[in-house]
């Protein structure tokens, strides 16, 4: 991926796959904006970046994007800044294991409003100046679990599933302006995202890609202007499989292998926007 004078700017990026992709872009000579919960994490990976990779700007945002006006407010910060956005990386987000009913209903929306409202309030304020310039681009990152309809993940899956399917439309309306949308797809990934859903059969360490896989999977196919990505060969298979079995044989088996494997709620959900 070339480098412009622009920044990329990457939500979620104090760890797992948003840390990465600062990384990864950094060492292509990328300017970045990063933005997460946690200031003391953020200043670590921005001074680190600074002190790496020289010749490059990291700005350092600490934003809880799932309060009302964030998405807003943070643009106008880096408009006011003449921080010009080349690329958006919609990375932060969350999910839960266990029954829905359970669920706080708070933490709920948070899910909502993080996964899906802050990420389409990003794209459509960053979209504007893309479209401006006739360049740009903008990556959202959902997940395998938006394939499929998932007892004990319901709401995490549909939220994926809504970035999914928005993300693949907008591909084919932002291209009309030079703009290019993608959304990438990883499954079981080592991150920060169990620790906040709790763990569940699908948490095997096993049989998760590193962060640094997905994010090269996912730079090499934006500089091939795809539209959607699934990481991971084994992911790809999956997805292949979920595509020719009938929903209720995937809701059933999955409610059944949750159900064996007891899982809940977390006991805690404080690191989820770092």
């Amino acid at each position: 991926m070339v480098s412009p004078q622009g920044f990329a700017l990457i939500t979620g990026a104090s760890s797992g796959i948003g840390e990465e992709f600062a990384r990864q872009l950094a060492a292509q000579g990328w300017s970045l904006i990063l933005v997460a919960r946690s200031q003391d994490r953020l200043e670590k990976v921005r001074s680190e970046l600074m002190s790496t990779h020289m010749g490059i700007d990291v700005v350092a945002i600490p934003l809880d994007l799932t309060t009302p006006g964030a998405p807003a407010d943070l643009f106008q910060r880096t408009q006011a800044a003449n921080l010009d956005v080349e690329i958006l990386l919609n990375n932060a987000g969350f999910g839960a294991f266990g029954e829905f009913a359970s669920l706080d209903l708070n933490r709920a929306r948070q899910m909502i409003d993080l996964n899906i409202v802050a990420l389409v309030e990003l794209a459509h304020l960053y979209m504007q100046p893309m479209i401006q310039r006739r360049r740009g681009g903008i990556v959202n990152i959902a997940s395998v679990a938006g394939y499929a309809p998932l007892p004990y993940s319901t709401l995490y899956a549909a939220t994926k599933a809504f970035v999914k399917s928005f993300s693949q439309a907008m591909y084919e309306e932002a291209r009309q302006h030079g703009v290019h949308f993608m959304v990438v797809n990883p499954g079981s990934t080592e991150s920060n995202f169990f620790k906040v859903a709790g763990k569940s059969p699908f948490s095997d360490p096993s049989r998760m890609q590193t962060s640094a896989e997905v994010v090269r999977e996912s730079l090499r196919a934006f500089d091939r202007k795809k539209s959607s990505i699934v990481t991971g060969t084994s992911n790809r298979l999956l997805i292949v499989v979920l595509t020719l079995l009938p929903r209720r044989w995937i809701t059933a088996t999955v409610g059944r292998v949750m159900r064996r494997a007891k899982v809940g709620a977390p006991e805690t959900m404080e690191q989820w926007n770092e």
